[in-house]
């Protein structure tokens, strides 16, 4: 019905305005002027800005430190470690740069756009496009893009959280002025723009900043600590390393060159790049399914949730609901209930899917003067109109309208229809003035019924199979409720309750772990419940697509909204499906789960050499010996055993639970692999020491047996293997080997076919495999 041509509902909306806003000309002479609103923020950094935090990064700064001293020693090929930096950095750069054009294309879409009245006629424009002056209609849902005094209007409510923190619904009459960053909860009314652009508390609260809460991200945090540490770390151990190297040996150029390879090892670089692009690549991957996502962080967040929490109308089911059936009371004729919700809905006006629904299903428009009109609000459950020598008319759930007055035998009526998943209004009439709810007479029942989504059965399906509970937040009957969660074949969706029934003092805790329906929900209880799943340990994503949904959404760890949605909602979300397809969410889940798995799988990659490097460093320190190897030595064990595979596998699917353990993952890895390699370097060196071998025999040994221990490692972390991941180790190994065979003088490593030095790295490359698991083992054990 809502499609519909000739839609008498919807030309009743062209009628002529009372307000004619600015004329053409007008709106040209406010622009000529500057006068226009160019306030929002865009949801991405710049481009500029994205180049300056890439390069200039500390470690990037260690790195051009580390390169004007090798400089200085006029070993230029020791310079190769700056050009994998460079890489790094540019591939960070080019990765996040195609994200937010990617973003920034996708926010086009999901720009909200403002009414305003221009010559005498409503017209949609985007946001910048206002001016000093214009005519805004806003409506229930909408977000006041710029400040402004009503001129008319029958009654407003307004949601000014944002810019006091009380969440109590603000009343605003004719005259009075309404602030940018505001919510319309219910009602609509004409206001004129009075300050836009650096005027206006949006061009200082932008629909991204005024929302922005703190992503919490385990592994960003984990990845940071590890920073922080690094960064009190580095630099005292070189300066210590190289005054020690340079009293033992007196050789400045040697000195700066084993300091300058202990550095180079200490630095994770890849492992913040990799981080930034993992998550960068799934926003693109995700934008491809038509979700955008606001922030990198949420990605992880997501692949965290373990509970999911549901409005029915819009996630569920479609939100296209139609009148199935009009059931007057025996004193009382269809004609006069038709008559009555007809007046009530023009009068009101609103843009809510109920309203269109009631509007469609009873076109004719009645004239009957209004004197008192009382909006929707999601509070209340019922909006109203006092009618000149009529009375009051009331229409909305008949649990909030008649509290405690109905009939057993017709609150039993209505949890029939309840149960079969209809939606039930009630026409009451009274003589007295609203906004009392005073002497109620009922007049009769409408039946609106809403259809199931087609992919909700298999999106719940999955999410059961990945041990994400699905619960179901919703304003509507919970019997209602309760049925269409059953139609979803959503678990224990049986199992519902009245919050209507529920006081604020009660135990949330206890409630949400009794039920999974919870109907007849406020805002305010909305949020509570997300409140009292976090404190039972859950993280919890909240879906919605309503003004009501506002306060769970932000109040959740993650939130979701869909593009047809409101603009509050789609404001405060992390994630908008744009569209509007709840299927997309297990697209969303699963890249989630991949780039945070294959991550904790690669990291430990990384921190192999770091912890190796700082041991090394503070051993050699105390040793009258050189360090093992030069960076040009250090660069192929980097590329071929971690950077290079690395890339590969943060692409490989892995959707399995997050369980929220990186260190420790990392450690089981990456410490045992240290300790293999310092044990060998330290073997090497005493037996170096004890048969008079050369450093570049030794150095070599040191960098063969370093390079099988991390192929170990890879082994390890790339496990289960598929053919492709076969391939690429096989060819990653083949390389390593004609480094030695055939470019060992460009990499300063002498040649293998040496007797003197296959007694001793043959034995011990055979022992690389048992001694690691070995030490794994025992290091697992002790973890666990």
């Amino acid at each position: 019905m809502k499609n519909e041509p000739n839609n008498p509902a919807r030309e009743a909306q062209q009628e002529a305005y009372p307000l004619t806003g600015l004329s053409n000309e007008q709106v040209d002479k406010q622009k000529q002027a500057g006068k226009q609103n160019l306030a929002l923020k865009p949801l991405t950094r710049s481009i500029s800005r994205i180049c300056r935090d890439n390069m200039l990064t500390l470690f990037n700064l260690i790195n051009v430190t580390i390169a004007c001293f090798i400089i200085y020693t006029g070993s230029y090929k020791n310079l190769l470690f700056l050009g994998v930096a460079l890489c790094n950095t540019g591939m960070g750069i080019f990765q996040e740069i195609r994200a937010k054009r990617q973003i920034d294309k996708l926010t086009i879409l999901t720009n909200s756009k403002v009414k305003v009245i221009r010559n005498g006629k409503r017209v949609e424009i985007e946001q910048e496009e206002m001016v000093l002056g214009d005519l805004m209609l806003l409506e229930r849902g909408d977000q006041i893009p710029a400040d402004g005094l009503v001129q008319q209007t029958a009654g407003l409510e307004v949601d000014e959280s944002q810019l006091t923190g009380e969440s109590d619904p603000v009343a605003k009459q004719t005259g009075e002025s309404v602030m940018s960053g505001s919510f319309i909860l219910s009602g609509q009314a004409f206001v004129e723009t009075t300050a836009v652009g650096e005027d206006s508390f949006v061009s200082k609260l932008s629909l991204e900043a005024k929302q922005e809460k703190t992503a919490y991200s385990e592994l960003l945090r984990s990845i940071k600590t590890i920073i922080k540490v690094l960064t009190f770390v580095i630099i005292p151990l070189g300066v210590i390393l190289f005054i020690a190297q340079l009293n033992q040996s007196g050789d400045l150029n040697a000195s700066i060159l084993g300091t300058a390879a202990a550095m180079i090892g200490m630095i994770p670089e890849g492992l913040v790049l990799l981080t930034t692009v993992a998550l960068a690549v799934g926003v693109v991957n995700l934008a491809k399914h038509k979700v955008l996502v606001k922030t990198l962080p949420a990605i992880e967040t997501l692949a965290r949730v373990d509970v999911l929490c549901l409005d029915k109308t819009g996630t569920i089911t479609s939100g296209n609901l139609h009148v199935t059936d009009v059931l007057p009371e025996a004193e009382h004729t269809e004609a006069e209930l038709s008559e009555a919700v007809a007046a009530i809905v023009f009068t009101l006006n609103d843009n809510n899917s109920t309203s269109i629904a009631l509007k469609n299903a009873f076109p004719e428009r009645p004239d009957w003067q209004k004197i008192e009109t009382v909006p929707f609000s999601s509070a209340r459950k019922w909006s109203g109109v006092t009618f000149k020598n009529r009375g009051s008319y009331v229409i909305g759930a008949p649990e909030f309208v008649f509290r405690d007055t109905l009939s057993e035998q017709k609150r039993q009526e209505l949890h029939h229809y309840a149960e079969k998943g209809y939606r039930v209004l009630c026409l009451a009439k009274s003589e007295h003035p609203l906004p009392e709810l005073q002497e109620m007479e009922l007049i009769g029942l409408i039946l609106i019924a809403d259809e199931l989504r087609k992919e909700a059965k298999d999106t719940f399906r999955y999410f059961k199979e990945q041990g994400v509970s699905i619960k179901i937040i919703s304003g509507d009957n919970p019997v209602t409720v309760a049925n269409v969660a059953m139609q979803a074949e959503i678990e224990h969706g049986h199992e519902y309750i009245d919050m209507s029934q529920v006081k604020e003092t009660d135990d949330f805790s206890e409630i949400v772990q009794a039920y999974t329906v919870f109907g007849r929900v406020t805002p305010h209880q909305k949020k509570k419940l997300v409140q009292a799943y976090q404190k039972e340990g859950h993280t919890v994503a909240m879906t919605g697509d309503g003004v009501n949904d506002v306060l769970a959404l932000k109040e959740s760890n993650c939130s979701i909204a869909m593009a047809e949605g409101s603009d509050a909602t789609r404001s405060v979300a992390d994630f908008v499906l744009l569209n509007n397809n709840f299927d997309s969410m297990i697209n969303v889940l699963k890249e989630g789960r991949r780039v945070i798995n294959n991550i904790e799988r690669v990291s430990s990659l990384y921190l192999i050499k770091t912890i190796y490097s700082v041991v090394l460093t503070i051993i050699f320190t105390f040793v009258n010996n050189a360090y093992p190897f030069q960076p040009i030595q250090l660069s192929p064990i980097s590329a071929l055993t971690v950077g290079i595979p690395s890339f590969f596998l943060a692409l490989k699917p892995n959707y399995e639970r997050i369980q929220g353990q990186f260190l420790k993952k990392v450690l089981q890895t990456a410490v045992p692999a240290a300790f293999c390699i310092v044990s060998y370097i330290i073997v090497i060196m005493l037996i170096g020491n004890i048969f008079g071998m050369s450093f570049a025999e030794t150095s070599t040994m040191n960098v063969l047996l370093m390079g099988i221990v991390c192929f170990t490692a890879l082994l390890t972390v790339a496990h289960p293997f598929d053919f492709k991941i076969k391939l690429m180790i096989g060819l990653l190994m083949s390389a390593f080997l004609c480094l030695f065979l055939f470019l060992g003088p460009i990499f300063s490593y002498t040649s293998l076919l040496n007797w003197g030095m296959a007694i001793v790295y043959v034995p011990l490359a055979v022992s690389v495999y048992p001694f690691f698991h070995s030490v794994r083992g025992v290091i697992m054990q002790f973890v666990k």
